[in-house]
């Protein structure tokens, strides 16, 4: 298997567009863009992440194979992050009014004073 040799330049140039994107992620946390805040950070975090997974680790230049792994372990952690948002923004809303459990009891004399 002959390996792709790829040239500084390239690195340098990924490494400088790591940069500008750090710069706009702390930009895009210092501007208030509402309900699309996430949204922002989390396209900014994807693009990094491929110029990471497809330059640095070499799987843009590597077998098919290398390729499925990389997808299954995307596919694995969106997975991920769609359990756990699923969880945490329902949280709350599943059984708030049953006031039989003793985590969910309000206490109302900490609260008056």
């Amino acid at each position: 298997m002959s390996a792709k040799i790829i040239s500084p330049k390239t690195y340098v140039l990924v490494w400088l567009a790591l940069m500008i994107l750090l710069f706009l992620t702390w930009g895009a946390s210092e501007i208030n863009f509402g309900v699309f805040s996430p949204v922002i950070a989390i396209v900014i975090a994807v693009i990094k992440m491929l110029l990471v997974v497809l330059i640095f680790m070499h799987v843009r230049y590597s077998s098919r194979l290398t390729w499925v792994f990389a997808a299954a372990g995307f596919l694995w952690l969106m997975i991920m992050i769609t359990l756990t948002m699923g969880d945490y923004l329902t949280r709350g809303t599943v059984r708030p009014q049953n006031k039989s459990i003793p985590e969910w009891k309000v206490d109302t004399e900490s609260q008056s004073r």
